[in-house]
């Protein structure tokens, strides 16, 4: 009765935590280069005196579904999405570098090239200021370019060429803040074979019938688990009934 009641506490609350992270990513199916978060769980023995048969449950190896989103045409200049695999370099809030496949960029009101969220595009050489009254290309290699659109019409002036990466998967985390950094802390080396494609936004990964339907299958199991629990505990009862009436 109290293995019973063991595996089952741990299973429910695994199922919680399972379920979180389900919630997160139906909450992020529109979000613009989103990456579907996934965990798995595995059965640990617990250790100590007199504990040998007992089983707790543990997330093992939480990481990130790093498959391609669909693109969406925007027709937008500063629109951008990753063709394959890769990431677009970011400074992070605390200034390190970090990465994400958000395309949607803005220009600051100081001309910084920036994301969605406010945080400055890395560069080859530091961060890229547009220029006022000009029209901005991306290239495919992720030079930025920038056309007058006032007279005297000048020649195209290069401003900088974005910084593209392709880190092996199994070496990134996903921060809090949503943004992907090399789990030893340094920074990934630019890769000149990731190709972007401008006008686009890569949508989120997630479908959202598969996670309606996980969340359908969660809710069903944690029910389980609690009619485990709540038969272990009329077992209890009864067996207490029984050492009382003898």
């Amino acid at each position: 009765m109290d293995r019973l009641i063991y595996t089952a506490m741990t299973g429910a609350s695994t199922i919680l935590a399972r379920q979180s992270i389900v919630a997160n990513n139906l909450a992020n199916v529109n979000t613009v280069g989103f990456r579907g978060d996934k965990a798995v769980f595995q059965a640990v023995p617990v250790t100590g005196p007199g504990m040998p048969t007992r089983t707790s449950v543990l997330e093992t190896t939480p990481g990130s579904d790093f498959s391609q989103g669909p693109l969406m045409q925007t027709g937008r200049s500063l629109d951008i999405a990753i063709k394959g695999q890769g990431f677009i370099a970011v400074q992070a809030a605390d200034g390190s570098e970090a990465y994400t496949r958000a395309g949607n960029l803005e220009v600051a009101p100081d001309g910084t090239l920036m994301t969605a969220t406010g945080l400055a595009v890395a560069s080859d050489t530091g961060t890229i200021a547009i220029p006022p009254d000009s029209t901005i290309t991306v290239g495919g290699d992720g030079t930025v370019s920038a056309i007058p659109t006032q007279p005297p019409l000048t020649s195209v002036n290069v401003l900088g060429k974005i910084k593209l990466v392709n880190p092996d998967p199994t070496t990134l985390t996903k921060s809090s803040d949503g943004l992907f950094r090399l789990k030893d802390g340094s920074d990934a080396a630019a890769d000149p074979t990731v190709e972007l494609t401008s006008g686009s936004l890569e949508g989120s990964n997630v479908s959202p019938a598969d996670a309606m339907v996980q969340m359908i299958g969660l809710a069903r199991q944690f029910e389980m688990h609690m009619r485990m629990i709540s038969s272990a505990q009329q077992d209890a009862q009864s067996a207490d009934q029984l050492l009382t009436a003898t």
